[in-house]
């Protein structure tokens, strides 16, 4: 069964929002990626305000022609992301899948990891958008650097790792918080 878009309406009149109702992560990853691919369309460009300053616009926001229509591309109300578009970056922020109070700090903690060491990734924030689990920043001397296509797919894979990894961290505790009750159970009988 395909994964069917239902548009809703936009929070504000610049801003577009796709959510796809479907249980399998494949459309909802598969829309990611072509929306990521068509937004990576960044060129060098200086700074409006300041002279011989080139600043990622989507941080700066110094000048609004240059900043692009945000996009929300939402699995359900708790997994979605916003792709943020400008001239010159592009910022990806995720909201991670958290069912239960487990996987809500799960989710922090690791995310809290990654972030703390940003530098090794590269194109990681320090500190995700508000409302959001995890951010990147992507910039035109990134995409000239690195290849687009492994830019994305870097992404694409890391929503797929981190879902499978925070199930499995789970599946870990409950099976420690098990093995603990029954020894305690054993022991106080």
């Amino acid at each position: 069964m395909a994964a069917q878009p239902a548009h809703a309406p936009p929070s504000h009149s610049s801003s577009l929002t796709i959510l796809y109702r479907s249980n399998t992560l494949r459309p909802y990853l598969s829309c990611v990626r072509s929306t990521l691919t068509a937004a990576m369309t960044l060129e060098n460009f200086a700074s409006q305000v300041v002279e011989r300053h080139n600043k990622p616009e989507i941080e700066a926001r110094s000048s609004r022609e240059v900043l692009l229509a945000p996009l929300t591309i939402s699995r359900n109300e708790n997994e979605k992301v916003l792709i943020e578009p400008s001239v010159n970056s592009l910022r990806v922020s995720i909201k991670i899948k958290q069912a239960d109070e487990i996987e809500r700090i799960l989710a922090h903690k690791f995310t809290r990891f990654l972030m703390q060491r940003a530098e090794n990734f590269v194109i990681l924030r320090r500190k995700p958008v508000q409302g959001y689990d995890i951010s990147f920043l992507i910039t035109n001397t990134h995409t000239e650097s690195m290849l687009k296509h492994k830019l994305v797919d870097f992404i694409i894979q890391f929503m797929e790792e981190v879902d499978k990894e925070i199930s499995e961290m789970k599946l870990s505790i409950n099976a420690r918080a098990r093995i603990v009750a029954e020894s305690y159970l054993s022991t106080s009988k």
